[in-house]
């Protein structure tokens, strides 16, 4: 998941790009970069793996100017990209992931097009993108013909003199915000970079929506789509809890997730409700408020600094995250009955090495594990975390039970299937936890109070519309992915 923010001011924008980029930097740990349009393009790209976008950026950011500006903090290539193409020159961000990327790239080198950029051996996607965008008659056509092309998602920021498009991706996947002051208009990917800057939400984009913003506002290129299927992971783990997306906020709805998870629990008794910093501390405020029992804080992050242990590309650079940024208090652990809220479990290795360890070496003496998703079946279509189905603990479970790799899992996606309590009690044994319940999906559904068939499902339920291709598509993903 990468993060994108950009604003067209009657004034300089650089200030406002700065820290409205900056906002994302819990989207992203890769590269950073921001782009401005005054009396010429300036751009500056970092690699921000080591250190904090602000550090990397600040002085850059004096040396800026302009009334229009693009930022990113990106999950894997580096951006903004700049083409000088036969629309004029342009810089450009995305955000998204495309499985057809290869697919794409030899295509229109078999027509003689030239990548100049690689992002660790592969095209840089967003440079991709940029170059499918310039097959069109214009910007717009572009675009919307680049939407048709790709499998995936796609939202992006493009930088000319017209302004900023702005387009979010075809499903509505990502989410695309427009704010509003009195003096500029801003588009992000997170609204929690609005409010410390002054903007108010004015609209969400819609699904395949394509505006065009300038200091005077927006202008609609082309209208929304009808289908939407936003990803229910921000709202889970991937989203700030400042955030709103579909007018939803995070926080509000991971507070009714640990809820949902405490009416469940009616037969357990424990001493201190907890949760894994800091996505699952929501959750876990939620349950301390249904169940009536202590909200505390036995495993505590060590500076904002460490950022998240999921999103790097590396097993190694995750582990190393997970190992440091969380401090065990001993003195709250000891000899205590511990539910600890989490917001998902997909490889399990963090959960039951670098936390679940540490509360049993400090003295715990029960830890229920309560993650606010079900278990995850399916790698991500539409973005970057998951990249093969051997990774999820839920598929090594469902291996280990059936001695083999199995097509159809619909019976352990089933939460009232004894195959899927199989499956749960092998996770448990696995991470070592005195017991593990899973949020349903119907609850989760519920919690964000949107109509399911708005939200993306897929690494739930192998569905992301609802429809049964669908289904059929994930089981050829499934093979694809394993091979």
């Amino acid at each position: 998941m990468s993060g994108i923010f950009g604003v067209a001011s009657k004034h300089d924008c650089v200030r406002d790009l700065f820290y409205g980029t900056d906002y994302h930097s819990h989207l992203g740990t890769e590269f950073g970069g921001m782009a401005v349009l005054g009396k010429k393009f300036t751009r500056q790209i970092h690699n921000i793996s080591q250190t904090q976008f602000k550090s990397k950026f600040y002085e850059d950011s004096r040396l800026m100017s302009g009334t229009k500006g693009i930022g990113v903090i990106s999950a894997h290539d580096e951006q903004p990209i700049y083409i000088n193409s036969r629309f004029g020159p342009f810089c450009i961000v995305t955000n998204g992931f495309i499985e057809n990327a290869e697919k794409l790239a030899a295509g229109l080198m078999d027509r003689g097009v030239s990548f100049s950029e690689v992002t660790k051996g592969s095209v840089n996607i967003t440079e991709l993108i940029a170059k499918l965008i310039v097959e069109g008659s214009s910007i717009v056509s572009g675009i919307e013909k680049m939407f048709e092309m790709i499998e995936g998602s796609c939202s992006l920021l493009l930088l000319n003199k017209d302004g900023i498009y702005a387009a979010r991706d075809r499903y509505g996947y990502t989410s695309m915000v427009l704010g509003k002051r009195k003096d500029a208009w801003a588009v992000t990917s997170e609204t929690s970079a609005f409010p410390n800057n002054g903007f108010e939400i004015a609209s969400d984009l819609g699904p395949g929506e394509i505006v065009l913003i300038n200091e005077d506002g927006p202008q609609v290129k082309k209208v929304q789509g009808v289908r939407s299927q936003i990803c229910t992971f921000f709202w889970i783990y991937t989203g700030f809890p400042a955030s709103t997306y579909e007018g939803v906020n995070t926080e509000i709805v991971r507070e009714r997730s640990g809820r949902f998870l405490a009416k469940r629990d009616k037969d357990i008794g424990v001493d201190l409700v907890a949760g894994v910093p800091d996505s699952g501390v929501g959750h876990a405020i939620g349950y301390a408020m249904e169940s009536g029992k202590p909200y505390r804080r036995p495993l505590v992050k060590y500076t904002p600094g460490y950022g998240r242990s999921y999103t790097p590309p590396s097993q190694e650079t995750r582990d190393l995250i997970a190992t440091m940024k969380l401090i065990p208090v001993k003195e709250i652990i000891d000899s205590q009955r511990i539910v600890l809220c989490e917001d998902s479990i997909v490889r399990g290795t963090q959960l039951k090495n670098f936390a679940i360890k540490k509360l049993w070496s400090a003295g715990a003496k029960e830890i229920h594990v309560r993650p606010a998703c079900p278990p995850l079946m399916f790698p991500c279509r539409f973005n970057l975390s998951t990249r093969t189905i051997n990774e999820l603990v839920a598929r090594r479970a469902i291996r280990s039970i059936e001695g083999r790799d199995v097509a159809d899992v619909a019976a352990y996606i089933d939460h009232k299937s004894p195959k899927y309590r199989k499956m749960v009690d092998w996770i448990a044994k696995y991470i070592g936890v005195t017991t593990l319940r899973y949020q349903t999906v119907d609850d989760m559904v519920k919690a964000i109070g949107l109509p399911r068939e708005k939200l993306c499902l897929y690494c739930w339920t192998g569905e992301c519309c609802g429809k049964s291709s669908c289904r059929k598509k994930s089981k050829e993903s499934e093979t694809v992915l394993k091979s």
